[in-house]
C-alpha cells in the first residue's frame, strides 16, 4: 500500500509551508506530495495568507525535492485552457526530472470562480472529455509532428505539441463518483482511479464499475491503479486523536467512521478494508500542515505495518 500526503492549501498555508511539508514528506518515505487546486477557503476558515496556485507551487517543489512524486488533486478543467495546461504540466515534469502525475477533473466550486473572474460553464463534465483528449494527444504527437483537434468546446489548428514531459507518459488521475460517465473517461484516459472521501463498500461499488468500463473498452482492468483519499487523524492515545480532530474542526467519531482515525493500530486496520477491495494507494488528506509529529508518527507506526 502507497501513502501519499494530500493536502489542502486553499484553507490557509503558503508556499514556505507546504514546502516544509513536502521536504517532510520525502524525508520520511512517502511516496508523494499532493495538493488541491483551489482558490478560495472552505468551511469558515479565512485562508489566510490567501490560496498559492497548484502549478506554480509543484514547480517550486519540483526544484527543491528528489525522490517524491508531485501532482494533483484534481487540477480544475474551468481554470485552464487544455493546451496552456499541456505545457504547464509538461515543464514542472521536465523541472522535476519526471516524477509529475496530473489529477484532471471537471472543476465544481462556484464560489471560488465568481470570486477570481474565472468563467463557471454548465457543461463541465463534456469539457473535461476534450481537455483530457487534448492534453494527453498533446504529449503523444511524435517530435516533429503537428497535432490538431476540432471539438465542440476546442479547436487546436497544427499544434507544434512542445514541450515533452520528461516522463514517456505522465501518469493521469481520474476520480469522483458518477455511476455512468465518470468509469468511462477514467476507461478511456486514466492510469489511476481515486475515489475521494467514501468507505470501502462505495468504493468497491465504484472500482467495480471502472474496471467493468475499462473491459469494455478493451483495456484490462488491471491496467489502472485504484486509490483512496481519506482524511487522516492518527493519535498516540484518545487524547492525542481529540487534539488533532479539534485542530481541525473534526469530530473524532465523524473521522472514525468516514477517514482514517485513532491508534496506528486502528488505522492499519482501517486501510487493511480498502486494500481488501483493491485499493493500492491512500491519499491522506492532511489538514493541520503545522503538526510535522502528526506525519512522523504516521511514518514510524502506520507505514511499517503495511510492507
Amino acid at each position: 500500500m502507497d501513502l501519499r500526503i494530500f493536502t489542502e492549501p486553499q484553507q490557509g498555508a503558503d508556499y514556505d509551508t507546504l514546502l516544509t511539508v513536502a521536504r517532510a514528506t520525502e524525508d520520511l518515505g512517502f511516496d508523494a506530495f499532493f495538493r488541491s487546486d483551489h482558490y478560495v477557503a472552505m468551511g469558515g476558515s479565512d485562508g489566510l495568507p490567501g490560496p498559492t496556485d497548484a502549478w506554480i507551487t509543484l514547480a517550486g517543489l519540483a526544484r527543491e525535492t528528489r525522490r517524491i512524486r508531485l501532482g494533483t488533486l484534481m487540477t480544475a478543467g474551468t481554470f485552464r485552457l487544455p493546451g496552456v495546461l499541456a505545457i504547464q504540466v509538461a515543464q514542472v515534469d521536465r523541472m522535476s526530472g519526471g516524477r509529475i502525475e496530473l489529477g484532471l477533473g471537471a472543476g465544481w466550486f462556484e464560489e471560488e470562480h465568481t470570486a477570481y473572474g474565472i468563467p463557471f460553464p454548465k457543461a463541465r463534465f463534456a469539457r473535461l472529455e476534450e481537455q483530457l483528449a487534448i492534453v494527453t494527444g498533446l504529449w503523444s504527437t511524435e517530435p516533429g509532428d503537428t497535432f490538431s483537434y476540432d471539438g465542440r468546446y476546442y479547436r487546436l489548428t497544427d499544434s507544434p505539441a512542445l514541450p515533452k514531459p520528461a516522463q514517456p507518459k505522465v501518469p493521469i488521475l481520474v476520480g469522483g463518483l458518477g455511476a455512468t460517465r465518470t468509469p468511462r473517461l477514467a476507461a478511456r484516459f486514466a492510469d489511476e482511479f481515486n475515489v475521494p472521501f467514501v468507505s470501502p463498500e462505495d468504493s468497491a461499488r465504484q472500482f467495480g464499475r471502472v474496471r467493468a468500463a475499462a473491459e469494455e473498452a478493451g483495456r484490462a482492468a488491471d491496467d489502472l491503479v485504484y486509490s483512496n483519499a481519506l482524511v487522516v487523524c492518527v493519535g498516540e492515545d484518545d487524547a492525542q486523536v481529540a487534539r488533532r480532530a479539534a485542530a481541525i474542526g473534526r469530530e473524532v467519531a465523524e473521522l472514525r467512521a468516514h477517514g482514517l482515525a485513532g491508534s496506528p493500530d486502528e488505522v492499519v486496520d482501517t486501510i487493511g478494508r480498502y486494500a481488501a477491495i483493491g485499493s493500492s494507494r491512500i491519499y491522506l488528506q492532511v489538514l493541520d500542515l503545522d503538526d510535522l509529529a502528526h506525519l512522523e508518527l504516521i511514518a514510524s507506526r502506520v507505514m511499517p505495518q503495511l510492507d
